[in-house]
């Protein structure tokens, strides 16, 4: 049997070889595969020894945020998640999440991480939302949550039609607005229980400066 010690350090190697290959971490199930072990439980225990002697940094209410200590441009990041229409509503795989699994991490802003929780990002499709500053290709990063206020940009899941959509929302009666930012297109109207929030933008990373 392997010394909790060695275990350590192949884990600590593991995660270091696998940030430098892909750019994020490895997920704790990832962890248990490649060093053998086989409860993720037992995985949690050995990261949580390696964080109490200053060896990594986690944040635990995000997944895959393992950081080694002392490692060079270390940049929050969060899970791209899949894409998201800002148009025409478009179909998703799963009306909870988009994946599971992360397509890539992108880096945020530290700023953007400040007292908020269950953060990931979607790439956003279409222009009916350019004049909140947010155009085709850009890179919306949402705050997992199912209310918002009047006003606020939020990922919208249509039960019905099961598609998702990027609007502004604002709750009129029985009834809910979806509103684009764009001259030209019209707004949506749907009935509230047709309309199921997934999310909140909190940031825009722009892909294409303008």
């Amino acid at each position: 049997m392997p010394r909790k010690t060695d275990t350590r350090e192949n884990i600590l190697d593991f995660i270091r070889t696998f940030r430098r290959e892909n750019g994020y971490s490895p997920s704790v199930r990832e962890v248990a595969r490649h060093c053998g072990i086989k409860s993720p439980s037992v995985v949690q225990y050995h990261l949580d020894q390696l964080e109490q002697t200053g060896l990594i940094t986690r944040d635990r209410d995000r997944s895959r945020s393992v950081g080694i200590v002392g490692e060079e441009g270390e940049v929050p990041q969060v899970p791209l998640l899949g894409v998201i229409a800002a148009g025409q509503p478009i179909g998703v795989p799963s009306a909870d999440r988009w994946n599971s699994e992360a397509q890539r991490m992108v880096d945020v802003p530290r700023e953007v991480l400040k007292s908020r929780k269950d953060l990931f990002a979607l790439e956003v499709r279409g222009n009916s939302m350019v004049d909140a500053m947010i155009a085709d290709s850009d890179i919306v990063v949402m705050e997992q949550v199912d209310d918002v206020r009047n006003g606020d940009v939020a990922a919208c899941w249509l039960e019905r039609e099961q598609e998702v959509t990027l609007k502004k929302v604002y709750f009129e009666k029985d009834k809910v607005r979806l509103q684009p930012c764009n001259p030209y297109m019209p707004p949506l109207y749907h009935d509230a229980a047709n309309v199921r929030i997934q999310g909140r933008v909190v940031a825009v990373l722009r892909m294409n400066p303008r």
